[in-house]
C-alpha cells in the first residue's frame, strides 16, 4: 500500500519509491511483487536480491542513481503517449510536481532534495523528500516505473485465484508492469495532520495464450488522514473532498472504500486505527479501464484540496509542551502500524534493504509511555474514541 511507508534502497536516495524487489539467480532476473493485504497489494520497494544458492542468504544489489530525469522510464518504443501506462506514469508525475510545489509553498523556504534512480531491470523512480522545514518535520513524495519479468510463485502470489491451479497449468516467467506515487507528509505543529496516499497501476503483459497467467490490470490506492487532535470541521471537509471524487464516478465508492480504510489501517494489537481514515481500494479491475484511469487522476488531484487547507490553518496554531506530548505517543501508534503490520516496510525489514529508505515514512520523533491513559473526555480521549470507533464524517446521501 502502499500502505504507505516509501521503500527505496538505492543511495542516496532516502525515499524512492517501486513496486517489486528484483531477484536474480544464475539463469534470469524476475520481479518479485509484495502482497500486503488478503488479495494482490503491490508495495513500493525497489531492491535487487541476488541468489547464490539455495541456501546462501540474499544479496541487495542497488539501484542505479542518475543525473537527471528522464522524459519518460517508459520504453518509447513499445509504450505510446497514449496508451494507459503512459498517461499514468505522467499523472503520477505531474502530482508529484503538484503536490511538492504546494507544500514548500506552504512551508516557505523548505525545499525537497530529489533523487532520481534507474533499474537494471527496467524502469526507474524519482523520490523527493523534505525535512526540518518551517511547517514539515518530514514530507516524502516518490514516484516509481518499473517493469521487467516475475517468476510463477510471484504471479500466484499476486494473483491468488491462481494458487490452486496444478502444476502442469502454472505459467512461466510472466512479463509485468507497475507504476505509482507515494506520500507520507508529517507536519511540526500537533494540530496539523499527518497525510499519507499512494495510487498506483499493474499489469502482467503475458501472451493472451499463456496457460495459467491470462493478461491482467488492476488499479489500487489511497488518501488518508492521520491527527493527533480532532476538528472535526477539519476532518468533515477532508472526507467531503474524498467523497466528492468518488461520487463523480460511482456513488458506491466513497462508503465502501471508507470502510476498507477503516479495517485497513488497524493496529490489531492495540484495537484501534491509526487515524480517522479516508478511502482505500486495491485490486479494482472490473470497471472500465478508462474509468479508473481517469478515477486514479481525480484521486491523486483531490489531495491538494482535501489537505493544504487543513495545513493552513492549523500549521501556526499555539500549543504545549502537553499538546506535543500527545502529538508524540499518536506518532508512536503510527510507527508501531508501520513497523508490525505493513507488509512492504516488514518485507524490506527482513530481505536486507536500505533501512534509511525503508523507515522514510516515519516521523522523526516519537513517543512511548507506559500504560498512558488520557482523561476521560480529554481532547487526546475523544481522538483516541474515534481512532477505536471510526465515525461517519459526513452523510453518504
Amino acid at each position: 500500500m502502499l500502505t504507505a511507508p516509501i521503500l527505496s534502497p538505492s543511495p542516496p536516495s532516502s525515499s524512492t519509491a517501486a513496486a517489486f524487489p528484483i531477484v536474480t539467480s544464475r539463469s534470469a532476473t524476475y520481479a518479485i511483487p509484495i502482497p500486503f493485504t488478503k488479495s494482490r497489494r503491490i508495495r513500493n520497494l525497489p531492491v535487487r536480491v541476488q541468489i547464490a544458492s539455495s541456501s546462501s542468504p540474499p544479496m541487495i544489489e542497488k539501484e542505479t542513481p542518475e543525473s537527471q530525469r528522464p522524459h519518460t522510464f517508459l520504453r518509447e518504443a513499445s509504450d505510446s503517449a497514449t496508451s494507459a501506462r503512459a498517461r499514468f506514469e505522467k499523472m503520477i508525475r505531474d502530482a508529484q510536481d503538484s503536490v511538492c510545489a504546494a507544500i514548500e509553498a506552504v512551508d516557505q523556504g523548505g525545499k525537497f532534495k530529489e533523487d532520481v534512480w534507474s533499474r537494471p531491470g527496467g524502469g526507474g523512480g524519482i523520490s523527493r523528500v523534505l525535512q526540518d522545514g518551517a511547517v514539515w518535520e518530514k514530507a516524502g513524495v516518490n514516484v516509481s516505473v518499473v517493469y521487467g519479468l516475475m517468476p510463477p510463485e510471484a504471479y500466484r502470489a499476486a494473483n491468488p485465484t491462481s494458487a490452486g491451479a496444478d502444476e502442469s497449468t502454472k505459467p512461466g516467467p510472466v512479463p509485468f508492469f507497475a507504476a505509482g506515487i507515494s506520500s507520507v507528509l508529517h507536519p511540526k505543529n500537533p494540530f496539523a495532520p499527518t497525510l499519507h496516499f499512494n495510487y498506483r497501476y499493474f499489469e502482467t503483459d503475458a501472451p493472451k495464450d499463456a496457460t495459467g497467467a491470462p493478461r491482467q490490470w488492476w488499479f489500487g490506492g489511497g488518501t488518508d488522514l492521520t491527527p493527533s487532535y480532532i476538528f472535526e470541521e477539519d476532518v468533515k471537509h477532508f472526507h467531503s473532498v474524498q467523497k466528492l471524487a468518488c461520487d463523480k464516478f460511482d456513488p458506491s465508492f466513497y462508503p465502501r472504500f471508507k470502510k476498507w480504510c477503516d479495517d485497513y489501517f488497524y493496529i490489531k494489537h492495540r484495537g484501534e486505527r491509526r487515524g480517522l481514515g479516508g478511502i482505500f481500494f486495491d485490486d479494482l479491475n472490473n470497471y472500465d479501464q478508462e474509468m479508473l484511469l481517469s478515477f486514479a487522476t481525480e484521486c491523486a488531484n483531490s489531495v491538494i484540496p482535501a489537505y493544504i487547507p487543513i495545513i493552513e490553518k492549523r500549521k501556526d496554531t499555539p500549543f504545549t509542551e502537553q499538546h506535543k506530548a500527545w502529538q508524540q505517543l499518536r506518532r508512536g501508534r503510527y510507527v508501531e502500524f508501520n513497523l508490525v503490520y505493513d507488509r512492504g516496510t516488514t518485507f524490506g525489514l527482513k530481505t536486507g534493504g536500505r533501512i534509511e529508505s525503508i523507515l522514510v515514512s516515519l516521523p522523526l520523533t516519537a513517543r512511548w509511555e507506559y500504560d498512558h491513559q488520557p482523561e476521560e473526555g480529554s481532547e487526546e480521549w475523544k481522538l483516541l474514541d474515534a481512532c477505536i470507533n471510526p465515525k461517519e464524517w459526513i452523510s453518504n446521501n
